[in-house]
């Protein structure tokens, strides 16, 4: 089984720029035989709250179907940043795609309180399967709260699934809770970070993996736009970058 973290530097705002630039990723996992996928916070729009309501996307909405055909036609699962429209409400959310399979959806339980004036929360753990392996998603703010982790842990989590949009200090903050709660509760961790501006800070990659005794097993650097994977069957990890994603006619070079 082998699990990606794509790293993306997004469009602020551009839903179309970004949706090219998350085929683009998952061909790249798909070529290195990835059986799951998953992007950053709020990958498809831009970790932008002043502009997500206006930007927000219901979980079933059509748009979002391009996500599922990639996932049946290469049996892949993908893991989607965006913010999901909820009635009149706004989270900040993932949904899910698995092959020939509903949709599944996942709001960000714990909100920072900068982020209390234009999201709610979500309000249920979700849970992935594969292989009979137990995976756990948690998006950034939450995802370096204790117990959110102690939590995951409590549902028997084997992979912790981290997806944020981090600055320089917040990302130092990471680098020493994931390997310390993938010890504490021996689970892999995996972090997808974004690139470039959000908001009113600059993202810086690093998106990462640690294995279940909280060793780093391998990293992106903190411009590149990739997929980091592992391979749970051997504990082997490694990172693809690559050069001119985005490109209108969707073609993509793995970085040497």
């Amino acid at each position: 089984m082998k699990l990606g973290a794509a790293q993306l530097r997004p469009v602020a705002g551009d839903i179309a720029a970004n949706t090219t630039k998350h085929l683009q990723l998952i061909e790249l996992a798909i070529t290195q035989n990835a059986d799951l996928v998953y992007f950053p916070e709020l990958s498809l729009t831009g970790y932008e709250p002043r502009l997500a309501k206006a930007l927000a996307i219901a979980s079933t909405d059509s748009y979002l179907d391009v996500f599922q055909q990639y996932s049946d036609t290469h049996n892949i699962i993908i893991g989607v940043g965006l913010p999901i429209a909820v009635g009149a409400q706004v989270q900040i959310g993932m949904v899910w795609f698995a092959p020939n399979a509903p949709r599944r959806s996942y709001g960000k339980q714990q909100l920072h309180a900068d982020e209390l004036p234009f999201f709610v929360p979500g309000n249920q753990q979700l849970v992935l399967t594969l292989d009979n392996r137990r995976l756990t998603p948690a998006i950034c703010y939450e995802s370096l709260q204790v117990n959110h982790a102690d939590n995951a842990a409590q549902l028997r989590t084997d992979v912790y699934l981290a997806s944020v949009a981090k600055p320089a200090g917040g990302l130092a903050k990471a680098m020493r809770h994931y390997p310390a709660i993938a010890r504490k509760h021996s689970l892999y961790v995996i972090l997808s970070n974004c690139v470039g501006p959000n908001d009113d800070f600059v993202s810086v990659g690093q998106s990462a993996v640690w294995n279940d005794q909280g060793e780093l097993l391998t990293q992106l650097d903190s411009e590149s736009e990739g997929v980091v994977m592992v391979d749970m069957a051997d504990g082997k990890a490694e990172m693809q970058a690559m050069a001119n994603i985005g490109c209108n006619n969707n073609a993509y070079q793995p970085c040497t």
